[in-house]
């Protein structure tokens, strides 16, 4: 493009020479001219209104014939590349945001970037303007060198590795070798601009791939500000502070192609259509991830989540096949369960009065009514949940570990290991910059830099923990309501599904007021639950920008750890309390105790007579399907629906009048933090998955569904509903390893006071090998129920209604404890065995945390975090790297020796002399 500047002040000529696409090849070229009027403003300086006016030379008629396909990532020209694209929309405060964008644009050439505008006539609403950038070889070459990024200059000789024995058994679930590899292998160096002859440079165009340019020119956008000159105004700077204020309304880079089909322009890599293919299609979701070619088409921050959800799913396989194991014996051990025989047996269950389990509404009843649920706990609280809860310990040991050694495989593969966080993620945040105004010397780089005050910073952090806290607080209310509703609805619910006049006796055979109280509590627990959540992740967004942070990964780092503590908080809280309040602290019927206070009449609650295991499997089931479920349903339909939406209308337009960036622009913008609601969602099912799955064996399998999913739904959502995301680098997954190792270590400790206070795993020993005759369970169901006079029951806790159903044939009712029974001398206080069974529980607990940690410990020790191949192939190429880079600079340094011998004159032999002895000390 270049401008053509006529007499007049306020013409401008720009003349474009635009070729005909490289598929069709019909008619000649044809040159377009665009008449440009420049208006002086008030204060002096020149305005671009619109590229409006269009005419063709003449001879050339038949312009809708020749017309360029316009589904394309090219300037008209046809040889620029388009790497970034800036949209908006003339509006009533048009002249302020006209004057921003002159400045800018003005400001973005100055840089050396090359502008082209589509009029709003091109858009299919007729009212959106399209900004495209292109980056030239000059601009692309001072910021690699400037940004330090990694680029070849020769074919790696290093092997990809060995063959490994039995490998036919892979090929179906293998991708093709192109896809795998789209790029042969090079040793990298960072850019240097003096040094272009040292790296392999076919292509001055193809050098740098289009996520490195977008990058780059996002870095561009990001820093250039839009006052005019000599105005410095610090807040006026980059296109984010744009966006906010609406001048522009987006910013994005280009797919190279419909995701569907093929691009028509052979320069064109198609990628998308590759990923769409081989990634995001459900149907192939047994095959691997094309992992190299997600990061050279979204960059390696994208491409390293990929990787670790991919090994998470590979890692759950195992965990989800031991849970089915277990779950299996539970079901092929049901037969000779004897406490739910015992329980269901009319003579014994039947025979068994229990005492009132609420005030006033609740009668006696028999211990065979919980026949049901006595067998449902079953299959999930049996001798193979220690075996589990002890192998998931050990499990999530090994998924961290191996992940460290598959990451530090990738960061050899992808040029990562000599990557510094300074060069991309601790670059300083252009809004750290704009609201800092004070300055000081940086001690290491001696520069002026800016700095945000102690009393500033420390007022800023009062704030935010303030909010923190109060948040976590009201979650916390939140919780203390859903178990007020618990108690308050169990006695409605006992009422009405023992009243021999309702309709639901059908339903009362399977579901006793436990289960209906848990459930309803479960669903209304998840409803606050994702209610909570929709208002905190903007609270914790707005006191992380307050807090100012210096760097992008200082950002990250901060708000992850306000999200997942809040998330921590929100979705476990209630698991927490099934699993280590609830049936913890009843009391006796003769002293109950009550949740504020006798006044209040909640009473607390208590477990089945077959223990609170299976509610807390209730609570787990409800919360992480439920999440899963919405989760999928946000992720995928409502993109979908969004996007269908916004563009009902572009889609009945032909390919050729549908541009690429108006495609892409009714796309979903895929934001800063967009992977970090990835992460979080699949560490909180981590979570789920670790910390309660003693209480249900089969959440691994759940997950593993879930994540399989899960991949195709993201990959899905990345290749046909999202913009195009600018590539960023990253070497870890950053502050979430920190947060997995915590949840891995609070794992072991949560499912040992499980398996200890929750199940009736450790009383069930305690009774067959302390006090069961002939070592066997026959008479356990007696033996954990005490007794209690019913006439020293207080008033207030008898029943409203006195039913004679009992018959008055027993003067006694049961309760769930180890009591001495009335008439003894130690009438209702604990007997031995309560203490014998309290301390085989803190026995089993240390047991089990020792052993599982000092296992935890061994294997992390035994396994190195970086395979011992990947340290010699790095070794080897920074051997390499070193020799190749010193037979450059001693040949380059020759061919200057040699050049400045022949062009200087001959001034003596002690000349000559200095310079052999230059060589031959290069040398």
């Amino acid at each position: 493009m270049r401008r053509i500047t006529g007499e007049a002040k306020d013409e401008t000529l720009i003349e474009l020479h635009s070729v005909t696409d490289s598929h069709t090849g019909d008619g000649p070229a044809v040159l377009t001219v665009f008449r440009t009027n420049l208006h002086s403003d008030e204060n002096g300086g020149n305005s671009v209104d619109s590229l409006s006016e269009r005419t063709t030379l003449p001879g050339n008629t038949e312009t809708e014939k020749l017309q360029q396909n316009k589904d394309t990532v090219f300037f008209r020209d046809g040889v620029r590349r388009v790497d970034f694209v800036l949209s908006y929309v003339e509006d009533k405060d048009g002249e302020k945001k006209q004057e921003r964008r002159r400045a800018f644009e003005a400001n973005l050439e100055k840089e050396g970037l090359e502008l082209e505008t589509e009029d709003k006539s091109d858009a299919k609403d007729q009212r959106t303007y399209f900004l495209k950038i292109h980056a030239p070889w000059n601009v692309l070459a001072t910021y690699a060198d400037v940004l330090k990024i990694k680029v070849p200059f020769k074919t790696s000789d290093v092997p990809h590795g060995q063959d490994v024995p039995l490998e036919w058994l892979s090929h179906p679930f293998r991708l093709p070798e192109h896809i795998m590899r789209p790029q042969p292998d090079y040793f990298t160096y960072p850019f240097d601009k003096t040094k272009t002859d040292f790296f392999l440079i076919n292509d001055k165009d193809t050098f740098f791939p289009p996520s490195t340019r977008n990058r780059i020119v996002y870095y561009i956008l990001a820093r250039c500000p839009y006052y005019k000159e000599g105005l410095k105004e610090r807040d006026k700077t980059g296109i984010k502070r744009l966006l906010s204020n609406g001048t522009y309304t987006a910013a994005f880079p280009l797919h190279d192609c419909r995701y569907w089909k093929r691009a028509r322009n052979a320069e064109c890599e198609s990628e998308r259509y590759n990923l769409y293919q081989h990634w995001a299609r459900f149907l192939i979701f047994y095959k691997e991830q094309p992992l190299n070619l997600i990061r050279k088409y979204y960059g390696e921050k994208i491409g390293i989540y990929f990787a670790w959800l991919g090994f998470y799913t590979e890692m759950l396989f195992f965990a989800a096949v031991m849970g089915v194991i277990c779950f299996t014996y539970g079901l092929l051990s049901y037969e000779e369960n004897v406490s739910s025989k015992e329980i269901c047996n009319a003579d014994i269950g039947g025979s068994i009065v229990m005492c009132p389990l609420c005030d006033k509404k609740c009668p006696f009843w028999k211990l065979n009514s919980t026949c049901l649920s006595s067998w449902q706990s079953h299959l999930f609280d049996n001798e193979g949940t220690v075996f589990f809860a002890i192998f998931m310990g050990i499990w999530v040991t090994l998924f961290l570990e191996f992940w460290k050694r598959r990451q530090a495989r990738l960061e050899y593969e992808w040029d990562l290991v000599d990557f510094e966080e300074e060069q991309q993620q601790l670059q300083m945040r252009p809004e750290f910059e704009i609201q800092c105004t004070n300055k000081r010397l940086n001690k290491i780089t001696q520069e002026m830099e800016p700095y945000l005050p102690a009393t500033s910073k420390c007022a800023r952090f009062c704030l935010s923990t303030a909010t923190v806290i109060f948040w976590v607080s009201l979650i916390v209310a939140c919780i203390i309501g859903v178990i007020a509703y618990r108690l308050a609805v169990y006695a409605a619910f006992a009422s009405i599904i023992k009243d021999p006049l309702r309709k639901i006796q059908l339903v009362g055979r399977f579901i006793t007021p436990q289960l209906a109280t848990s459930v309803t509590a479960s669903c209304i627990n998840f409803v606050i639950i994702m209610i909570l959540n929709f208002f905190y992740e903007r609270v914790a967004i707005w006191i992380t920008d307050m807090e100012i942070p210096k760097t992008h990964l200082e950002y990250e780092n901060r708000l992850t750890m306000k999200m997942f503590l809040f998330q921590f908080v929100n979705y476990y809280s209630s698991c927490f309390y099934v699993a280590f309040f609830k049936g913890k602290f009843v009391g006796s019927p003769g002293d109950y105790t009550y949740m504020f206070g006798r006044w209040s009449n909640l009473r607390n609650e208590e477990c089945d007579p077959g223990g609170c295991l299976i509610e807390l499997t209730t609570q787990l089931v409800i919360v992480m399907s439920g999440k899963q479920l919405w989760g999928n349903i946000q992720e995928a339909l409502l993109p979908l629906m969004r996007n269908w939406w916004s563009s009902r209308k572009g889609r009945r337009h032909p390919e050729n009048h549908y541009s690429r960036w108006e495609q892409d622009h009714a796309l979903l913008n895929f934001t800063q933090l967009g992977l970090f609601y990835e992460y979080l969602e699949m560490v909180v099912q981590f979570g789920f998955i670790t910390l309660f799955v003693a209480s249900f064996p089969l959440a691994p399998l759940l997950a593993l569904f879930n994540n399989i999913l899960e991949i195709r739904v993201d990959a899905w959502k990345f290749t046909t509903q999202f913009k195009r995301p600018v590539a960023s680098k990253a070497r870890n997954i950053g502050a979430w390893q920190e947060i997995l190792n915590a949840v891995a270590i609070l794992s072991v400790v949560t499912n040992a006071f499980i398996m200890a206070f929750t199940s009736d795993m450790i009383p069930r020993m305690v009774f067959l090998y302390a006090y069961g005759e002939n070592e066997t369970m026959i008479g356990y169901v007696n033996n954990s129920l005490s007794m209690y006079k019913i006439s020293q029951i207080h008033e207030d806790n008898m029943p409203e209604e006195r039913d004679d159903w009992f018959g008055n044939s027993t003067t006694t009712c049961r309760y769930r404890d180890y009591r001495y029974p009335p008439g003894h001398n130690n009438e209702y206080s604990h007997t031995m065995q309560f203490w014998h069974i309290l301390a085989a529980k803190m026995a089993f607990i240390i047991i089990m945390e020792h052993v599982v940690f000092v296992v935890k410990f061994l294997v992390a020790w035994m396994i190195p975090d970086v395979p011992t191949g990947v340290k010699a192939r790095f070794k080897r190429e920074r051997y390499l790297i070193q020799e190749y880079l010193h037979n450059y600079e001693v040949e380059r340094l020759k061919l200057q020796l040699s050049a400045s011998f022949i062009t200087e004159p001959q001034s003596g032999m002690s000349l000559l002399t200095d310079k052999h002895e230059m060589v031959s000390e290069c040398l």
